[in-house]
């Protein structure tokens, strides 16, 4: 709609003129200065008591001059060149800090000629709340950058690794080994024998030590999120997504390791775009074109067979080549029986400190005990090792801890003192492995029977991941 300047009043042009003459007495009497400059930035006006501010006692002596010789750190030049007001700000000097306004001046056509700037003195005291939450918030927003940033570093090391063993031993050299190079490192071994440890020791000995360690359960996330968990999403990607969208964990990783655990779970699907990530370092988040770049080295862990996957065709081969560069074998408790010593205590020590802090006290295991854990296979491993321990200790009215103290927690596997071990001349004697089977099978139907046949929790008591529990009962054709 164009406007009737036929009922324009006669005077509009001196109220107009008045009005705009007025509005700038009103800033440059309330504010600590006003400044004034042309379109390339040069100062053609300072009031007295800004140009005082900044050394000048005459103002005729900052005229001229480019505004950040006048006004260190000044923006006036942006606003120039840009056209465009910054309506807020804080201008840091040698005193109190300003809140400054700077508008552009335009001629009749719109081209800027110039930038007006009011730095607002009386108004410090009126936006002191506003100073003061931004002030909390910018704190908050470090304490919980750092607090992350702490979250995603190592923490265990290889001195946590504990034995002394000739398979712990060796398992650390290669680690150490694996720890100097990029390549990927693929962790192998049954639950509970360490894998998630020494991934945190190798980022934690490596270049990439200061940069983020992200983990991934791949076997504790449903399948249709997990593409969203790797690669995140753009906002409004997917009914129910984040309205800001999801940031994934190789974009977090960037830089750092990203620790794949229990990657023999993953879904066909995901394994073909994991390898084309590892292979191009780049991807696209779910319903975004955006391409990110991410340098990340990918530590895996499984406990499944990878080789017998690859050949039921339910892991990628091509997948399996590109991560079985650096292979650790993380050998189970049963194969390092002269750790069992060290480890118990160290579990010791650390229960008690998390008990008692400040007054640990000092447990000991009576020589009968350490012969009973010696006899055990331990099918859970250091996990089951430690479980067993902390029953023990919670239950225990002394510091000492004989095998009659120690045995209930045994799981259900009826272990014989050692001195009873030797089977009868008459007996059939069974392979190891089918023994092993035998008792396993034994192991886990009782834990389940235990827990009314309730999976997670079974998984819980005896330190084994529940994916890998339930891949046991149908292995082994338990009942539940």
């Amino acid at each position: 709609m164009h406007n009737d300047w036929t009922t324009v009043p006669a005077n509009y042009s001196d109220v107009l003129r008045r009005a705009m003459e007025s509005l700038f007495k009103t800033f440059e009497n309330l504010s600590e200065g006003t400044f004034i400059v042309d379109a390339d930035a040069r100062v053609v006006w300072i009031n007295k008591r800004y140009a005082a501010r900044f050394g000048f006692s005459d103002p005729e002596d900052a005229i001229g001059r480019d505004c950040e010789a006048v006004i260190p750190h000044s923006l006036m030049r942006e606003v120039v060149m840009t056209g465009k007001p910054i309506l807020l700000d804080v201008l840091e000097t040698d005193r109190e800090p300003l809140v400054v306004t700077r508008l552009p001046l335009k001629d009749d056509h719109g081209v800027t000629v110039g930038a007006i700037g009011f730095a607002l003195f009386d108004e410090m005291k009126a936006l002191t709340p506003l100073f003061a939450h931004y002030s909390r918030v910018q704190q908050e927003l470090i304490a919980t950058r750092q607090s992350l940033a702490q979250a995603r570093r190592a923490k265990y090391t290889f001195a946590s690794f504990v034995g002394t063993s000739a398979a712990s031993l060796e398992v650390k050299r290669q680690a150490r080994r694996a720890a100097q190079v990029e390549s990927p490192v693929l962790l192998l071994g049954e639950t509970g024998t360490g894998k998630e440890l020494l991934a945190h020791a190798i980022h934690g000995t490596s270049t990439r030590a200061a940069k983020p360690l992200v983990t991934v359960n791949v076997a504790a996330i449903p399948d249709t999120l997990l593409e969203v968990e790797f690669f995140g999403a753009a906002p409004g990607a997917y009914t129910g997504a984040d309205r800001k969208g999801r940031v994934g964990k190789f974009e977090l990783a960037d830089g750092g390791t990203l620790f794949l655990d229990e990657i023999g779970d993953m879904p066909l699907p995901l394994q073909g775009k994991l390898l084309r990530v590892l292979q191009d370092k780049e991807f696209e988040p779910l319903g975004s074109n955006r391409i990110v770049r991410a340098d990340v080295r990918i530590i895996a862990a499984t406990s499944a067979d990878l080789p017998a996957l690859v050949a039921a065709g339910r892991f990628r081969a091509d997948l399996f080549y590109r991560l079985n560069v650096l292979t650790i074998h993380a050998p189970p408790l049963r194969e390092r029986l002269g750790d069992i010593e060290a480890l118990a205590y160290a579990i010791l020590e650390d229960l008690a400190t998390q008990a008692r802090p400040g007054d640990a006290g000092h447990v000991v295991l009576q020589d009968d005990a350490l012969r009973l854990l010696c006899a055990y296979p331990w099918p859970g491993n250091v996990r089951e090792l430690r479980n067993t321990l902390e029953r023990a200790l919670m239950l225990s009215d002394s510091e000492h801890i004989d095998a009659r103290a120690l045995a209930p927690f045994i799981g259900s596997a009826r272990v014989q003192a050692p001195s009873d071990l030797q089977p009868d001349a008459d007996e059939p004697v069974t392979s190891y492995a089918h023994a092993m089977a035998t008792f396993e099978k034994s192991f886990l139907a009782d834990a389940l029977a235990a827990c009314g046949g309730r999976v997670t929790e079974a998984a819980k008591r005896i330190g084994m991941g529940r994916a890998t529990l339930y891949k046991k009962i149908v292995a082994l054709g338990i009942d539940v």
